[in-house]
C-alpha cells in the first residue's frame, strides 16, 4: 500500500512538472474579489459595431492551462462580448466591438498570454 501511495505522489508531481507551460516571470494574477469590488459589468455593444474574428492559435499544450487562460484574457478585454478558445481544434472565436478592439489587439493579447513566444496566431478572419 505504501508503494502505491509513493508511486501516485511521484506520478502527480511528474505530471504537474511537465504539463502546461506557464511563464514563471509573471506576477500571479489576482482572481479573488474583495467585498468592496463590484463585479465587472460589460457594456452593451451596438449591433452595428459587432465584429467576429476567427483565428488559429498554435502552441497550446493543454485545455486547462493554455486554452482557458487565453480565453479568459480575451474575455476580460474591454469591448469583447464573447471569446471561445478550443484546444482540440487550436482555434479561437471572438465577438467584439470594432470601435474598441481590432484583430491586431486580439493577437497581442494571445501572444501576451504566454511569454510572447509560446503562442502564435494565424489565419485571422474577421
Amino acid at each position: 500500500m505504501n508503494i502505491t501511495k509513493s508511486l501516485a505522489v511521484i506520478a502527480l508531481a511528474g505530471l504537474s512538472f511537465v504539463s502546461c507551460k506557464k511563464n514563471t516571470e509573471e506576477a500571479p494574477k489576482e482572481t479573488a474579489q474583495t467585498e468592496t469590488e463590484a463585479p465587472k459589468v460589460k457594456k452593451e455593444i451596438a449591433a452595428e459595431n459587432l465584429q467576429t474574428a476567427n483565428f488559429s492559435v498554435a502552441g497550446m499544450t493543454c485545455a486547462v492551462g493554455c486554452a482557458k487562460t487565453i480565453q479568459e484574457d480575451l474575455t476580460n478585454l474591454d469591448g469583447v462580448q464573447n471569446a471561445t478558445v478550443d484546444f482540440e481544434t487550436k482555434s479561437a472565436t471572438v465577438t467584439f466591438d470594432k470601435t474598441i478592439q481590432n484583430p491586431e489587439s486580439l493577437t497581442k493579447v494571445v501572444l501576451a498570454s504566454g511569454d510572447g513566444k509560446t503562442y502564435t496566431v494565424s489565419d485571422m478572419k474577421s
